[in-house]
């Protein structure tokens, strides 16, 4: 299973970028994951829902199951957030794992950049950022910078990156 990350702070593409991706490398057919960090709290469920109900009273863990899906609640329960690579033993085998967010981690990304956050590259400062999908050009980095919405093009670079068959 080969993975490969989308970083880049808030409103620099990240999401759009990841979501360009899944689509091109399902075309090309792969089959693709993802995960997603959230550095805020957040809640796939609502109060009253039973399952809601179930993690209330104390759940360490709900399963909501139907016909279409199912999801897995875990409560972390005062415990430490998970390293990246505990989630990735529960991801399924697939092709490509697309890890949006998740900046310290080692794993190879690329930096999505837009000049209206005014923001400076991370590139620049971490190894771990193989190359850059920017909106306007960016001097003196010594890895590939791409158009943010040139999908394919950055998609053919990861392939090569990852080695991918497609």
């Amino acid at each position: 299973m080969k993975v490969f990350g989308v970083t880049g702070w808030k409103n620099s593409g990240k999401t759009g970028l990841v979501e360009r991706l899944v689509s091109e490398f399902i075309s090309r057919g792969l089959s693709v994951s993802t995960v997603k960090h959230a550095h805020h709290t957040f809640d796939v469920d609502h109060p009253g829902r039973d399952s809601y109900r179930h993690r209330a009273a104390g759940a360490k863990e709900v399963l909501l199951v139907s016909k279409n899906r199912w999801a897995i609640m875990h409560e972390l329960r005062d415990e430490d957030e998970p390293e990246l690579s505990e989630i990735l033993k529960k991801v399924e085998k697939v092709d490509l794992v697309i890890i949006e967010g998740f900046k310290r981690d080692r794993h190879p990304k690329i930096e999505a950049f837009r000049a209206e956050t005014g923001t400076s590259a991370i590139a620049r400062e971490d190894e771990s950022i193989v190359a850059v999908a920017a909106d306007t050009s960016l001097t003196n980095l010594k890895i590939p910078v791409f158009d943010l919405n040139n999908t394919s093009e950055i998609a053919d670079f990861i392939s090569g990156f990852l080695d991918l068959n497609v």
